[in-house]
C-alpha cells in the first residue's frame, strides 16, 4: 500500500514508519517538526519506500498519486508543563492538530477512497472512575482543565472520525493508546519515563509529583506498534485500547528505574505539587484487542527499560 502517515517524525510515528516499510509498504511521512525529531527518520534517507513532506496538518493537505491508507498521528503529546514540548505550552497547536488536522487527514482519505486510522489516547477517559478502563467507558472528564486541550482534541477527533465513517462511509479505525515508552522518546519530552531515566543516569534523586501512589501501565513501543498494525489490517471500526494491563505505581516504577540503571543514590524526591488533573489510575482493559486482534503485549517493563536505557545513554553522551 501507499500510506500517508502524519506525525511521522514523532516517537510513535517513526517506529510505525519502520514497521510499515518492513512490511513492504511505501510511506509518505508528514511532519512540521514542532515536536517531531528529524533524526528519527534520518536512517531512511535514500530508502525508495519512504518520502517526506514537511507540512502542518492543520492546513489543507494535498498529496498527489494514489493513497491507500491515512494514519493520523500528528499531535503534541506530553502533559508536563515543565517541558517546552508539552501540550500545555502548545495549546492552540494541540487543538488544531486534533480538530483541523483530523478533518484534513480525513479529507485525504475521502478524496482517495482510502482507509483511515486515528491515533487517539487513554486521556479521553479523563481521571477514570472505572478501573480498568474499557472502551465502553465514557469517562470522567474536564473540558476546561489544564489537560483539556489534548483530551478534548482527541475526543473531537474520535467523534469526527466516526461521523466520516457513518456519513461518508470512510473505512476507519481508532486506537486508544496508553502509556508507551522506548527509544526515540525526546529527552525534553517531560513525561515520567525520560525524566526518571535521565535523573537516574545522572545519579540524581528521581522527582515524583505528589505521593507517587498514582498508577500507570507502561507498554514497550514495539508491542504497541504490532498492535496498531494488526488494527490497521483488521476490519474493526470501534475504538480499541492498546497498552500494557500490568499496572504499576509511579513510586514503584521509580524504584525499578533506579535498580535497572544502578543509580547509587537510589533516592526519590517527592513534591507536594500534583500536575494539573493528573489521573490517579490508568490501566487498560485489553479484552477487545485480545479478542479481535489476538494481541497482547509480550515485553515486560524491565525488559523494555533495558532496551530503552542505552538510547538515553547515547543521547546524553554517557
Amino acid at each position: 500500500m501507499r500510506i500517508l502517515l502524519t506525525g511521522a517524525a514523532g516517537f510513535l510515528g517513526s517506529h510505525l514508519t519502520d514497521k510499515l516499510i518492513n512490511e513492504g509498504h511505501h510511506v509518505i511521512g508528514m511532519d512540521n517538526f514542532i515536536t517531531g525529531n528529524e533524526e528519527n527518520l534520518g536512517h531512511l534517507a535514500g530508502n525508495g519506500k519512504f518520502s517526506f513532506i514537511r507540512h502542518d496538518v492543520s492546513n489543507f493537505i494535498l498529496v498527489t498519486g494514489k493513497i491507500d491508507y491515512v494514519l493520523h498521528f500528528a499531535s503534541p503529546a506530553s502533559p508536563n508543563p515543565a517541558s517546552p514540548l508539552g501540550y500545555p505550552n502548545l495549546p492552540i497547536q494541540t487543538l488544531k492538530a486534533g480538530a483541523l488536522g483530523t478533518h484534513n487527514s480525513l479529507g485525504v482519505a475521502r478524496a482517495h477512497n482510502a482507509k483511515f486510522l486515528l491515533a487517539s489516547t487513554s486521556e479521553i477517559y479523563g481521571d477514570p472512575q472505572e478501573h480498568p478502563q474499557k472502551e465502553t467507558y465514557r469517562g470522567n472528564v474536564d473540558p476546561i482543565g489544564a489537560r483539556s486541550v489534548y483530551d478534548e482534541a482527541k475526543r473531537f477527533a474520535e467523534a469526527l472520525t466516526m461521523a466520516y465513517h457513518r456519513f461518508h462511509q470512510i473505512d476507519t479505525r481508532i486506537v486508544r493508546i496508553f502509556n508507551t515508552f522506548g527509544p526515540r522518546m525526546r529527552l525534553d519530552d517531560g513525561r515520567v519515563v525520560p525524566n526518571f531515566i535521565q535523573q537516574a543516569l545522572r545519579k540524581e534523586p528521581l522527582t515524583i509529583y505528589g505521593d507517587g501512589s498514582q498508577t500507570r501501565s507502561f507498554c514497550y513501543v514495539s508491542d504497541l506498534i504490532d498492535g496498531i498494525y494488526k488494527l490497521m489490517m483488521s476490519d474493526y471500526h470501534e475504538p480499541v485500547n492498546l497498552g500494557n494491563p500490568n499496572e504499576i505505581s509511579v513510586i514503584e516504577f521509580a524504584d525499578l528505574v533506579n535498580k535497572t540503571v544502578d543509580n547509587t543514590s537510589g533516592k526519590i524526591k517527592k513534591t507536594a505539587e500534583r500536575l494539573g488533573n493528573d489521573p490517579q489510575r490508568r490501566q487498560p482493559d485489553i479484552s477487545r484487542a485480545k479478542s479481535i486482534l489476538n494481541w497482547e503485549p509480550k515485553i515486560s517493563i524491565q525488559a523494555g527499560l533495558e532496551k530503552t536505557i542505552p538510547y538515553f545513554k547515547k543521547k546524553m553522551g554517557i
